[in-house]
């Protein structure tokens, strides 16, 4: 019944940009939170950034002050831009969505994005 679908996923070079988004469609109601986890190649998957829908953030140590998240309610979509990358951000970002959906019945479930590759080279 939800779809997340992540896009902005590519390659960059060191100290470059990209910006990510994640749509969520289906019988949504309301958002409680989204956020963006990413998963290197035998690597555990972490989290890098959340926001809730009061707007409250949390990031990563890792990537304070270069990743911002932020959300657009309406479209149901979330947003990670992220700012100076670094090679050690390479990784593959799930998009991540606590909701509360209308079908079949009303409810509050967690949903996972298929993931989109970010590379950056130094």
């Amino acid at each position: 019944q939800v779809q997340l679908v992540e896009s902005g996923g590519g390659l960059v070079q060191a100290g470059g940009s990209l910006r990510l988004s994640c749509a969520a469609s289906g019988s949504i109601a309301s958002i409680n939170a989204m956020g963006w986890y990413r998963q290197a190649p035998g690597k555990q998957r972490d989290l890098v950034a959340s926001i809730t829908s009061g707007g409250g953030t949390d990031y990563a140590d890792s990537v304070k002050g270069r990743f911002t998240i932020s959300r657009d309610n309406a479209k149901n979509t979330v947003y990670l831009q992220m700012n100076s990358l670094k090679p050690e951000d390479t990784a593959v970002y799930y998009c991540n969505a606590d909701l509360i959906v209308v079908l079949p019945t009303l409810r509050r479930n967690h949903y996972w994005g298929q993931g989109t590759q970010v590379t950056v080279s130094s």
